[in-house]
């Protein structure tokens, strides 16, 4: 049972994050949603959460920032007396072909998906140590499993967060801490708004159609309640990288 307990979702404005900051919220627990940049949006999903009748509240912090992270982290800590459950959504893309994208672009994209996984990990793991519990979900993509072309590094941080998930998995067990990954195909967020499903792209998915972020956010209650899965990646994709 996760009711009572704490969650921290990172890019927890709106879609997929928003839909897990909802569903945990649905089941007891209290949110703490980190932003990027739309405050409206992270608003109105703590509002949403509150109706639940749990706690939520928001901060702004950029993930790739180690020094905020920490801070913002003490903040949550404070606010919420621990995290039990940290959920690394944070994610942007800098789509181009290897041969035109700026190194900088590989770089943003990076430090973001991959850098801001570590650091909230960094962060937030020395609360779950001392509490003896702990659940970690990295939102990975089946584009790091599979690799896509235009998405170098996107790809990258992506299956760079397999990685990371299997070696926390490894270092934190002994601690009843937990680190999974979810890897999400074609869901329907405004990252994929450009995806027309009628151009084709259903026909490459197995069940004919794009997910949903609450069919994301299922997954991620399953990996927070349970006890006996760790260092395991997790496909949402409707059969697409199988």
């Amino acid at each position: 049972m996760i009711k009572g307990k704490v969650a921290l979702v990172t890019g927890g404005s709106r879609g997929i994050g928003a839909a897990i900051a909802y569903a945990f919220a649905q089941r007891g627990v209290d949110v703490a949603l980190f932003y990027a940049g739309n405050e409206q949006a992270a608003l109105e999903t703590v509002k949403k959460c509150e109706q639940c009748g749990v706690k939520a509240q928001s901060w702004r912090c950029d993930v790739a920032d180690f020094e905020a992270v920490k801070q913002t982290i003490a903040e949550v800590q404070s606010t919420f007396g621990t995290v039990d459950i940290l959920v690394n959504n944070a994610g942007i893309t800098r789509d181009g072909l290897i041969a035109t994208m700026k190194p900088e672009a590989f770089d943003e994209v990076i430090d973001v998906n991959l850098r801001g996984a570590f650091n909230t990990i960094k962060a937030a793991a020395p609360f779950m140590m001392k509490q003896r519990f702990g659940r970690i979900i990295n939102l990975s993509s089946v584009s790091g499993l599979m690799g896509n072309a235009g998405q170098v590094n996107y790809a990258a941080s992506k299956a760079g967060l397999v990685g990371l998930t299997k070696s926390v998995a490894r270092e934190l067990a002994k601690r009843n801490i937990t680190c999974n990954a979810i890897a999400p195909g074609f869901i329907r967020t405004d990252m994929t708004e450009k995806f027309d499903e009628q151009s084709g792209l259903a026909s490459t998915i197995l069940l004919g159609r794009m997910g949903e972020p609450e069919e994301v956010a299922e997954t991620a209650l399953f990996l927070a309640e349970a006890n006996y899965i760790t260092g395991e990646v997790i496909r949402v994709d409707g059969g697409l990288a199988m």
